[in-house]
């Protein structure tokens, strides 16, 4: 594993790696997104839209990266989004990337899509935050709040982007399902990745049985490999801002709402009781064409400009990390890149892509002349392209 990680130098470098360890349906997954994808392509691309503005001869000698979430202090504004299936990629993946998140003291988000019980990941890292996608009626919701409540979360991420299923025809294409639907192509998958079928399927098999999705509900959903391939999601499209005011009404934690876009919506968002957002598509995997959240960060800083704003979607490098905190973010999130790291290495990966972002921070900082993170403002940043106006 040792080995494998002196060649990761950067976020970058994990995927490809990764790619070669995992079956071609679950790399498709992963790294994927809907349609043409031109949402996950625009995502990367929007950050070259700023160039940097350095500061010369500052004493960079002491740099901090530190900062506070709504009462939270973390050592980088960095942190682990919310991902799906994450323990069928590696072993145990969603414990492996809050353990490491907790060790480096930066913010995790657990997903609601996980293979691992909730309350096994808040036993293992406590303070993680976990991101829920609402059940289709007030029962099932009630449930679902009071069994994260138990569980002794502190923060929940409501994410509000997924009304209907996307069109990722790039699954379909891959063989790729949810429920994985047994066939002799996945069959054939598994046995030409010996390393991920030992090593993470059977593992898991051996150890803990067949994984299931443990936390849509506040009961045990479907099998990860099942015949029926219709994923135990109740249809969303009816809900509404009303279902997220009784949610603030019965949750008493924090409450962040991720998947908000459109500045309007971020009003509504901390009218309703939040005590903040993450500014997000998804990581371009639901509406294809739905504008870069670094694009519209300004707008949305605008308009609720004393909230606390995160981002995620597309942060590879420390610039990039930058640039999203100068146009107002107070912290970021990343996924892929994570993901492939605990399929390379596991806790050690993900330990080590954490260390490469963070030190990337600290390292671009001092040649910018910055010594605080939270003092990067836009007069750090030359934007080459037109400005998003109405």
């Amino acid at each position: 594993m040792q080995r494998l990680l002196r060649h990761c130098l950067s976020l970058h470098d994990f995927e490809r790696i990764a790619r070669r360890k995992l079956p071609k349906p679950l790399y498709a997954y992963v790294s994927g997104a809907v349609e043409d994808e031109a949402s996950v392509t625009d995502n990367r691309a929007c950050f070259g839209d700023y160039s940097f503005l350095p500061n010369a001869l500052v004493n960079v000698s002491k740099i901090n990266t530190g900062v506070n979430l709504d009462g939270l202090s973390f050592a980088a504004p960095i942190g682990i989004a919310p991902m799906g299936i994450a323990a069928i990629t590696s072993y145990r993946g969603d414990v492996t990337m809050a353990r490491a998140a907790a060790a480096a003291n930066v913010p995790c988000i657990m997903s609601g899509s996980s293979l691992i019980r909730l309350e096994e990941v808040m036993e293992a890292a406590p303070g993680t935050w976990f991101q829920a996608y609402l059940p289709g009626d007030d029962a099932q919701i009630n449930a679902l709040i009071d069994r994260v409540a138990a569980a002794k979360v502190e923060t929940l991420v409501l994410t509000v982007d997924t009304p209907v299923a996307a069109n990722r025809e790039n699954n379909v294409r891959a063989g790729f399902s949810t429920p994985l639907r047994p066939s002799l192509k996945l069959a054939f998958e598994g046995i030409t990745h010996p390393e991920w079928l030992c090593r993470t399927f059977l593992k898991t098999l051996i150890k803990h049985g067949m994984p299931h999705f443990e936390n849509n509900y506040a009961t045990r959903g479907t099998p990860i490999v099942a015949k029926n391939v219709l994923r135990d999601f109740s249809d969303r499209g009816h809900l509404s801002w009303e279902h997220v005011r009784a949610i603030r009404n019965r949750w008493k934690g924090r409450l962040i709402i991720k998947g908000i876009l459109n500045p309007a919506d971020a009003v509504k968002a901390i009218a309703v009781g939040a005590e903040g957002i993450i500014v997000s598509n998804h990581g371009g995997r639901q509406l294809d064409g739905s504008v870069a959240p670094l694009r519209i960060l300004p707008r949305v800083i605008e308009a609720i400009p004393n909230s606390l704003v995160m981002l995620d979607s597309g942060i590879r490098r420390g610039t990039d990390v930058m640039k999203a905190m100068a146009l107002g973010a107070k912290a970021v999130f990343i996924g892929r890149p994570f993901n492939y790291a605990a399929t390379v290495a596991g806790e050690d990966g993900v330990n080590h892509a954490i260390k490469l972002i963070c030190d990337e921070l600290k390292r671009d900082m001092g040649l910018l002349g910055v010594t605080e993170v939270t003092s990067l403002s836009l007069s750090h940043l030359f934007h080459r392209g037109p400005m998003l106006c109405d």
